[in-house]
């Protein structure tokens, strides 16, 4: 290697993060801005989203794992109502969550150390560290057969059955609520896959349902080709994060900006754990796209990205 070549790898030397009392935590992020591993990656990250929100960008959220039981319902639903989120794609289980929180039925903090046959015995449902009542789901299960009872006997998509149901919540907190009232659309290609998929499924069996499975594709799809710009910061991977990368590949466009925090790695071939990188291959991400994946629990690197974001747009 020629002397040229090396020194133009050794241009920036490690910041050496200072932290102050009193600092914000976009004061913080900053500090973490030339630091190596996950710090950088976590600094690079808000770089990336804050620009993301600055361009004319059709901001897509991707939206997997269990969040909402973990904490995380108002920092999404705060983002659509002030237009960070434009298009949501998301699991049914969190929507589920979302709708036990909108009726007033808290999750609960618990621990992962326990008796989960004792937990059984009690009717209390375990999700790592969070409990949740059993009996919580009689109440979600009279909610949603009362709104599939709204329904008229037309064809709908998943998409308008999601909208619906938000339009009949009251919680301000309501991921669902707050979409239906900002007119952002909610996605959830594997709807059947969560206990509204179960309840729709079990109103279906005495009354005219009919939800066509496919008729998001093209106003999705339509949403791709038209945006001037895409951007997608994806909470872990699964459907959210396929549904919203494969729909760009029929379409002329590339993702701009991609953002993904995850904990999975890439050597399972897994979609969840494969790298921004690879989704170049495809075509997904452009070339000459931002991108980054955080390796890291979405619970600390989610509110700390918003935080720092909101801070930093709001100067």
């Amino acid at each position: 290697m020629h002397y040229d070549e090396t020194a133009n790898k050794l241009v920036r030397p490690i910041n050496q993060a200072k932290i102050t009392p009193g600092m914000n935590v976009d004061s913080l992020v900053s500090e973490l801005d030339g630091c190596a591993f996950g710090a950088g990656r976590l600094a690079e990250a808000v770089d990336i989203y804050c620009d993301m929100q600055r361009d004319d960008t059709t901001k897509f959220f991707g939206f997997a794992g269990a969040m909402v039981p973990a904490g995380m319902q108002s920092i999404v639903s705060d983002l659509i109502r002030d237009g960070y989120i434009d298009v949501l794609v998301t699991t049914g289980a969190n929507m589920v969550h979302d709708l036990v929180e909108s009726l007033g039925l808290h999750h609960y903090k618990g621990t992962d150390i326990t008796d989960d046959v004792e937990l059984k015995h009690e009717e209390i449902n375990r999700i790592y560290d969070v409990f949740l009542p059993e009996h919580h789901f009689i109440d979600f299960e009279d909610k949603m057969q009362s709104i599939y009872g709204e329904l008229s006997s037309d064809t709908i998509s998943i998409r308008e059955l999601l909208t619906h149901i938000g339009s009949r919540l009251d919680d301000k907190n309501s991921i669902l609520k707050t979409a239906a009232d900002m007119d952002v659309p909610i996605y959830c290609p594997a709807i059947q896959d969560s206990m509204i998929g179960l309840q729709a499924w079990l109103y279906k069996q005495m009354n005219p349902l009919n939800v066509d499975a496919f008729a998001d594709m093209k106003e999705f799809i339509d949403i791709c080709y038209d945006a001037k710009k895409a951007g997608a910061l994806l909470i872990g991977g699964g459907v959210p994060k396929n549904y919203i990368f494969q729909s760009m590949l029929v379409t002329p466009n590339e993702f701009d900006y991609a953002i993904q925090l995850t904990m999975d790695t890439p050597e399972t071939g897994g979609l969840s754990g494969a790298t921004l990188d690879e989704a170049r291959s495809w075509g997904k991400v452009g070339e000459e796209a931002r991108s980054v994946t955080v390796y890291a629990d979405a619970t600390i690197t989610l509110p700390i990205i918003v935080a720092a974001a909101r801070s930093r747009l709001g100067k």
